[in-house]
């Protein structure tokens, strides 16, 4: 599948979401992390990850959230400017967040999170600005922010609370952490937050956890269908290389992977997410928007980080042209 090239800047307002971006420490090598001889310093955050996509692809996008007062929460806002990520920060006496990354295998990565106490952790409602999310084109959240305290839950609550009542469509990735909470724990939560949603994504094991279902062979569109109803109207079940399940106004769409060479599969579910909120904000239909998040989604795995290989509207054809070297 490929997708058109969106416009740039064709939708104004655009995307606002909320949520704890953190540093990122990535080992050089592969193996265990004890024996890399090197680390490189970049961030990682499944909602900035999101915001970053729908900025490469022409969309206004703005990014809510904590970050210390150190060097990491610098970084972090120095990388969403330089991607034209609008930032509502407010900056804290908490450090912010890190993670280290350890490449264990070639495809295969562990992640290690230092969250506890951040600046992430004591977002309140407070930190959102009057008529921000009033004036979005599109809320996105995700079950992260919740598991990180009862402040930052607050937050969630309050933006959700706020786009009902503005008519904003709100936009909801599961994106279960087990290193956060358990499996028990999270299931009330995300059958709340799918219960707000108009759009709704979930990996197939998060739809089990939403859905209290334990069997891992519950084929997709069962749990498309028990995600429906719970509310929203669109429901895509992100499920990796074998593609993705979409049900949207009651009909249901088997969406194909795009075949590729996979070097690093983190942050492939935010570009999917990103490709797809993407193409609703510039107007494109079920068929289109799906194809813009397969494409985008597969274009995030080809080079190593977690945005770094989001695409821009011109690239989205990479990986359906016949030459290798483009002049």
């Amino acid at each position: 599948m490929t997708a058109e090239p969106v416009t740039p800047g064709l939708v104004t307002p655009g995307l606002v979401t909320v949520g704890e971006t953190l540093g990122l420490l990535v080992a050089d090598d592969v193996g265990p992390l004890a024996l890399a001889r090197g680390m490189r310093l970049s961030m990682g955050g499944a909602e900035s990850n999101v915001a970053i996509g729908v900025a490469r692809l022409g969309v206004a996008a703005t990014w809510v959230g904590r970050l210390g007062r150190d060097p990491v929460g610098d970084l972090v806002e120095r990388h969403l400017i330089a991607e034209r990520v609008h930032c509502v920060v407010v900056r804290d006496d908490a450090p912010t967040a890190l993670m280290l990354r350890e490449r264990r295998t070639g495809t295969a990565s562990n992640v290690t999170y230092y969250r506890h106490g951040s600046a992430g952790s004591r977002m309140t409602p407070e930190d959102l600005p009057a008529g921000l999310v009033e004036k979005a084109g599109v809320l996105h959240l995700t079950g992260i922010t919740p598991a990180l305290g009862p402040g930052p839950a607050a937050t969630v609550r309050e933006a959700m609370r706020r786009a009902h009542a503005a008519g904003v469509p709100v936009s909801v990735d599961l994106n279960y952490r087990s290193r956060l909470w358990d499996a028990a724990a999270a299931s009330p939560v995300f059958r709340e937050l799918a219960a707000g949603a108009d759009m709704l994504f979930a990996g197939d094991d998060e739809a089990r956890i939403a859905l209290g279902l334990t069997d891992p062979a519950t084929a997709p569109e069962r749990l498309a269908d028990g995600l429906a109803a719970l509310g929203p109207a669109e429901v895509v079940v992100k499920r990796g290389r074998r593609g993705a399940t979409a049900l949207v106004d009651g009909e249901l769409v088997d969406v194909p992977a795009v075949p590729v060479h996979a070097v690093d599969s983190v942050g492939a579910g935010d570009a999917f997410v990103a490709g797809y909120l993407a193409g609703r904000l510039t107007g494109r239909d079920t068929a289109e928007r799906l194809s813009m998040a397969a494409v985008t989604g597969a274009l995030a795995v080809t080079v190593p980080g977690d945005w770094e290989a989001l695409p821009r509207p011109h690239e989205l054809g990479l990986l359906s042209g016949d030459e290798d070297v483009r002049r």
